[in-house]
Formats: C-alpha cells, structure tokens, sequence
C-alpha cells in the first residue's frame, strides 16, 4: 500500500515517530493509502527549512518568482491526468467534476497571482511640495496555509500562490481526509525543480500539526479555510501572538428567487449550486427562498430537476454526484436530515443513504435532498450541513426575505435573481454577505478579495487584497 510522505525542504520524507493513518476511498469505503500521522517535530522540521529559504526567496526579483511559479503551473497541467483521479478518489467527487473545475483552477491560480505580482502598485502621497510618502510591502516571512478536504488542490494553490507571488515561503498543511493530491503536488515540485524548503507540505491531525503549526513562533502570517469552531480556536490561540490571520469559515447561504426571475435559469442554477460537488462547497446555496407567487411552480421544477440528477461512480462521466468524503460525515449529514423530519420538515424529495451493488456498495452516497417547511429560524435553517441537502422557503417581500437571508450567524455568500437590476443591485447592498451574486452562481474573479461577514471569517483572501494580506507596509515620507 502507497506511503504518503511529507515534502520538507525538497525532499519527501516519512513522519519523525513514523507513524501512518488510514486513507480510505470514499467510493468504495476502502483503505487505499496511508496518511503521515506528523506530529510537532515534523513541523519544526518544515519550519525551520522554510525560514532559512526565506532568506534567498524573499530577495528573489519578481520576475524570477513569476517564472519560477508559472513552471510549477506548466507541471500541474502536465500531470492533470494523474491528479484528477487522486482527487476524485480522494474525495469521492466525481472526476468529471474535478477535471473541469478543481485541477484546471488549481494552475489558474498559480498563474494569476506569478503574473499579478509582476503588476503590484504601490500608493504615493504629495504633502504640498513638503514631502513625497510612499507605501513599500515587504514579504513578511513564514506563510501556515491549512487547507480543507472538500476542493484539495484547488483551495490549497489558492492560499500557497499569493504568499510565495509576494517572497513569503510556506509550510502547509492539507486536510488529512484527502491528502494524495498534495502529495503529488510535492512530487511536481521536486521534478520542476522547485527551490529546496520555499514550499513544505505536512501530513497529520489537526491537533498534533495544525496547532504546533498555527502557534509557532516563526509562522507570523496564518492562513485557513475550514470549520468556523476550529477558526474560532486558531483565533484564540494566535490572538496573543498578533500573527496576521486569515479565516475563510463556514456558510449557510441563501438563495433568494423573486417572482420576476428568469425562471428556468434560476431553477437550473438553484439545482448547481445545492448539489454540485455533493454540497461540499463553502458557497452552496443552502437555503432557498422563492417568492409566493412562483413558490409552488418552482418548487414542482427544482424536484424535477433534482430527479434527474444521478449519484454513481465518480469515474463514471455520467455522475453528476460522488460520494461525500467520509462515513462520519455521512452519518452527521443524515442525521441533521432525521432532525429535519421531527421539527415538521417534509421530504420533497431524497433524504436517504443511496446503496449501490457490487464494489461501491460500502461506499458514502447520499441522494440530493429537498426540504420544506421548516422555519428559517430551526437549527436546520441556522446551522451549515455541508452536504446534498438544501430547505426551500417561501417569503412575500424584499424587506421579509433580507431579513431571513441574514437571520444566520454566518454571512458568506449569496445569490439573488430577479430581471430587475434595481432591486438586485438593492437587494445585495442589504444581505450581510462577502460575496453577492446577481443571476449567476461561483462566477469568481480573482482581482476581487473573497471571504465572509460575522462567523465566516476575517481577513478577506484573493485577488490583489490576498497580494497586501501576505505582505507588510511600511510608509516612507521624504522630505522634500
């Protein structure tokens, strides 16, 4: 069975205490590999290696940086092939899915930020002919980028991109559901002869390498998307340090209809952006709210949309939905179904565990849910489920459905469709959300800062705000 090993300092290495977890397949409910149990020695190790490459890295031109990153996105499309299925078969996403969206993204990503740094700008102020200020920003050192499970690659190059674009050397952490892909990441970098210790790349639980990375004196800038519980515990644990922080969290974001919409269009994306990637994204429209006037018609289309979704085999082109990524979470998202049921939900359609024949049969599928008629104030309404499950709702007026939308503690995304602009435009000054999408859904720009109000995070990622977010300005005044 195939070791995983972590990437320090050029070299892929095993574990100091040389211990493995388990890797399973969730297509099949199978051990396929064996995961690096690391433990703080380990990250010490990727530390200390990434420190002492800060000192050349950060001293590099940009247009070295820049060459030497859009090489490593030349690598990643070269190896797509053998990426797309260790993301799928690591998440149990289907492959379709990661081939169109997750691994293309991933070198995107690198390339965008290898070629935004070489057209950063800096602010310039003129005192009246007394003096001249200028803004300068400079890597600030050890970037910690943890990463989660539910889009690998592509959220992992998101956060490893900008921090390297800007001189800053990494040490990051993946989610140990699904570390393969950066795994071969670490193997592409090695072959692309990415320079020794600028990049590291530690296995293991969140609490024996998350927190020793997280805490760690020589890691000032920390970067991490997942659960908003384990945000609030980096928070409370590096707050004392004054380390710059980055938390992209949790979403339960709704998806508002008005009776004036492009119906078929807001039924087609209302469906995407419920299901796709089995609703394991941070973004999915999880709460559905129509107005009363088409509430009955488009709930008969969302239903009938959803039934001709199938769930099967991610490497089936077929599939529209995988298997969600573990049994635990499995059992979690279907219990919070049987929660549904006994505060008065109705099944429109799904609600159960879908059991296949043959090689899949102990796999982790879950047909695409509909929920109605709950109260957009139930736990079911207020809590992320971070699955194929969605509650529609309907409401009467804008005033009533701003006041539901933003009834959660969460204010990630959302998305309003309706024809008139107006009161689109109106609509998504008033929902507390970072990211607002007007008849369309995960259109991303990465000029743009990405991230979340109240408990979905702080510190804006993406785009040229990330850029600032991994370096440190320093304001200069010369005297005229």
């Amino acid at each position: 069975m195939e070791k995983i090993l972590n990437y320090i300092n050029g070299e892929l290495v095993e574990p100091t205490n040389g211990n493995y977890l388990d890797n399973y397949n969730p297509s099949n409910g199978e051990v396929y590999s064996l995961i690096p149990d690391s433990e703080k020695q380990d990250i010490d190790n990727a530390v200390a290696a990434a420190k002492e490459a800060f000192k050349s890295w950060s001293k590099t031109t940009k247009q070295e940086r820049s060459e030497i990153l859009m090489k490593l996105a030349d690598s990643i499309d070269k190896y797509s092939e053998e990426l797309i299925k260790a993301e799928s078969k690591d998440n149990g996403k289907p492959e379709t899915l990661a081939a169109h969206v997750d691994i293309p993204r991933a070198s995107s990503n690198i390339r965008f930020f290898a070629g935004a740094i070489l057209h950063d700008s800096s602010e310039m102020h003129e005192m009246d002919g007394i003096a001249i200020n200028y803004t300068l920003r400079n890597p600030l050192g050890v970037a910690a980028c943890i990463s989660p499970w539910n889009l690998p690659l592509y959220l992992l190059t998101w956060k490893i991109a900008p921090a390297l674009a800007t001189g800053n050397t990494v040490v990051a952490k993946p989610s140990e559901v699904t570390p393969m892909t950066a795994y071969l990441l670490s193997k592409i970098c090695i072959e692309a002869g990415f320079p020794k210790g600028v990049l590291n790349i530690v296995h293991g639980l969140g609490s024996k390498t998350g927190d020793p990375l997280t805490t760690h004196p020589d890691t000032p800038i920390v970067s991490f998307t997942g659960g908003t519980v384990t945000g609030k515990h980096i928070a409370t644990v590096t707050a004392p340090m004054f380390k710059k922080l980055s938390l992209e969290l949790g979403g339960k974001n709704p998806n508002i209809i008005f009776a004036d919409a492009d119906f078929d269009k807001a039924v087609s994306t209302a469906a995407r952006a419920a299901f796709t990637n089995q609703g394991q994204i941070c973004l999915c429209g999880s709460r559905i709210f129509v107005q009363e006037e088409i509430y009955e018609k488009f709930k008969i289309a969302l239903v009938a949309k959803t039934s001709n979704l199938k769930v099967g085999d991610p490497k089936d082109i077929s599939s529209d939905l995988g298997a969600v990524v573990s049994k635990g979470h499995m059992e979690k998202i279907l219990s919070k179904i049987e929660q549904a049921k006994q505060l008065g939900g109705k099944i429109l359609i799904g609600g159960k565990r879908e059991i296949f024949e043959g090689e899949l049969k102990d796999g982790y599928y879950l047909q695409p849910t509909i929920i109605e008629g709950l109260p957009f104030d139930c736990d079911i309404n207020q809590e992320e489920i971070f699955g194929p499950v969605v509650t529609i709702i309907p409401f009467k007026t804008e005033q009533e459905v701003i006041e539901m939308a933003n009834s959660t503690k969460y204010g990630l995304s959302a998305s309003i469709f309706t024809e008139n602009i107006s009161k689109g435009h109106r609509v998504a000054a008033n929902i507390d959300a970072g990211v607002v999408w007007i008849n369309t859904w995960l259109l991303r720009d990465l000029r743009i800062p990405f991230g979340g109000m109240k408990q979905s995070g702080i510190g804006r990622e993406g785009g040229f705000k990330s850029l600032q977010f991994f370096t440190e300005p320093k304001n200069v005044c010369v005297k005229i």
